[in-house]
């Protein structure tokens, strides 16, 4: 079964959560109005459905390779990634002035959720190059942006972000990656691990962007930079001259992604690789972030799409799989497995789910937009704070979730879905790599509690709080309303608690902090739903009558399993203080 990318579902997230119309209206978007979306979206379907979903499977089975010293990716990726670069959708959300179409990144979501639902390990690459794109825009000099956003906005050349290493994990400040100042540039020297699409075929460059310790400066996060490490040096003509020092030596094997490659690189083995700083000396980590946190969305975003693409599998399982008479019924006639009412609540969940990860996702998309061209200083600020706020949201609770889906969906096969045959599998193994990438949801959860939480007082968060309470609910039917307002009580009571704890003990709070995280994401994502069922209701058509059923379902049945999170943050979790290290010995 391949995939249907669901464009009305898309569309109406943008009209009615991300507020497309008003986003337009920005002088940047002056050339465009809202009849581009529904155009946009579905060429873009196009492309995914047709072109790089029938490959998904053959990336699992016959994924990447690497062959002195050059990776060979699946047959069928880069003609797939040559057509999307054809049709200038890499370019969409980015700046004109390098070549970009510069239309909202909100709208650039949708398509790029296609893309990662189609084939997640194809659209894994340009996924890596757009955040290269936002830290060079942000904290590249001139000469090097223009000699390289051109070709890394348009996908002629593709980026690739290089972190960590097998000492460091998370602990960034461990790498020993060395830079060494060499007239106007570096001469960089030492190894990374788990980067993707280290090297491929299917540009003739790839400018890698690696966090390095500076020869000279103290051995700590004030000591790191930011480089640009092209695999081919640039001449002055734009043309490409020779190779640079780098090079994959391994590829990882991995769970999942398999067409995806995943590379061990290493810089400077001959002592040749040249590198040129990003933004400032010393600056690294601040200049990294600009890319983590765009590609933590992304990976976020990418939740979503697994969470779409396993339950249109499931979907069409479930209505072909005859099995069983149906329970109740009168009938001795057997029966599709989608007529068995807890077939239903499976496929209801991984559908509603889907839909309530979506509308979270756009959300958050729509405060990058307003942070970006907001002229107004306090709205763009507030902007800025959302957008913040959110990002551990959506890349925490929505790459959860897409493991949780993905399950169900296999569940939803029974036996056959344990066979990899079916294809049910693939997508668990594929999505359980999302709540790693891009700092574990463990460092997500850490995040949102002590950097977008504890760190103001709580303003932002009882801020969004409050505007949620506030909000008119009175079109919804009595029990969604009721268990919307009830979720919303319970958070903001665990939250107010939180905030009278004893901040010089700040174990509980980490201690909590992956159950908050959870707790808070369902309900703002129980709050996007019930104003997408309010926008439905007036229409009598099947997909908003239907819509409506979905979102009432999230929200008065999904929704409310979060306030169970409220008595385990306050007290429940207290035994993790006596668990000493022998304790966890067999």
């Amino acid at each position: 079964m391949s995939y249907k990318p669901p464009v009305q579902d898309m569309a109406f997230v943008l009209k009615h959560v991300a507020e497309m119309e008003n986003l337009l209206a920005y002088p940047a978007y002056e050339d465009f109005d809202m009849d581009i979306v529904d155009p946009v979206l579905e060429e873009a379907a196009k492309l995914a459905a047709n072109v790089w979903a029938p490959l998904n499977r053959d990336g699992d089975t016959d994924g990447a390779k690497l062959k002195d010293g050059q990776v060979k990716t699946t047959p069928g990726f880069k003609d797939a990634y040559l057509q999307y670069v054809a049709g200038g959708w890499n370019a969409l959300p980015h700046n004109p002035e390098f070549g970009g179409q510069g239309l909202p990144w909100s709208l650039s979501m949708a398509t790029n959720e296609m893309w990662q639902a189609a084939n997640l390990s194809l659209g894994l690459c340009p996924l890596l190059t757009q955040a290269g794109i936002e830290a060079l825009e942000h904290h590249g000099s001139d000469h090097l942006q223009k000699t390289y956003l051109e070709k890394l906005v348009s996908g002629e050349w593709a980026g690739t972000m290089n972190l960590t290493e097998p000492q460091a994990g998370t602990d960034l400040a461990a790498i020993r990656t060395v830079a060494k100042k060499d007239g106007d540039h570096y001469l960089l020297q030492g190894q990374k691990i788990y980067i993707t699409y280290g090297d491929h075929e299917f540009t003739d460059n790839i400018i890698h962007l690696v966090l390095a310790k500076i020869d000279g400066l103290p051995d700590d996060n004030s000591g790191l930079g930011l480089f640009l490490v092209p695999k081919f040096f640039v001449n002055e003509d734009g043309s490409l001259g020779d190779r640079n020092d780098v090079w994959p030596v391994s590829l990882e094997h991995k769970l999942g992604i398999h067409g995806s490659p995943t590379c061990v690189m290493a810089y400077g083995d001959k002592g040749e690789c040249v590198a040129y700083l990003v933004g400032k000396e010393g600056e690294g980590l601040k200049n990294m972030f600009t890319m983590m946190n765009n590609a933590r969305i992304s990976v976020g975003l990418q939740g979503v799409s697994m969470m779409e693409r396993a339950y249109q599998h499931a979907v069409h399982y479930a209505k072909e799989r005859v099995q069983s008479f149906k329970l109740g019924g009168s009938s001795d006639e057997r029966v599709a497995i989608i007529e068995h009412a807890d077939v239903k609540r499976m496929l209801l969940t991984m559908k509603a789910y889907a839909d309530a990860g979506r509308a979270l996702s756009y959300y958050a998309g729509a405060q990058l937009d307003r942070q970006n061209n907001e002229a107004d200083a306090d709205k763009k600020k507030a902007a800025a704070n959302r957008a913040d706020f959110l990002t551990p949201l959506v890349k925490g609770w929505c790459t959860d979730m897409a493991v949780e889906v993905s399950s169900i969906g296999i569940q939803v096969h029974g036996g056959m879905g344990f066979i990899e045959e079916t294809g049910a599998a693939q997508f668990i193994r594929d999505s359980r790599i999302l709540p790693i990438y891009e700092g574990t949801n463990g460092i997500q959860a850490a995040d949102f509690m002590f950097r977008k939480f504890l760190r103001d007082q709580g303003t932002e968060v009882k801020k969004y709080i409050a505007e949620m309470t506030a909000a008119d609910l009175s079109a919804m039917e009595a029990e969604t309303q009721q268990a919307l307002k009830s979720g919303l009580k319970t958070l903001k009571e665990t939250t107010e608690w939180l905030l009278k704890q004893d901040m010089k003990d700040l174990d509980p709070f980490a201690a909590s902090s992956t159950y908050y995280l959870k707790m808070f994401a369902s309900v703002a994502a129980g709050f996007l739903m019930a104003k997408l069922a309010i926008q439905a209701k007036g229409d009598t058509s099947p997909f908003a009558q239907n819509k409506v059923k979905i979102c009432r379902y999230y929200i008065e049945a999904l929704m409310p399993q979060a306030s169970g999170y409220a008595p385990v943050i306050m007290g429940g979790q207290s035994v993790l203080r006596d668990m000493e290290q022998h304790s966890f010995d067999s």
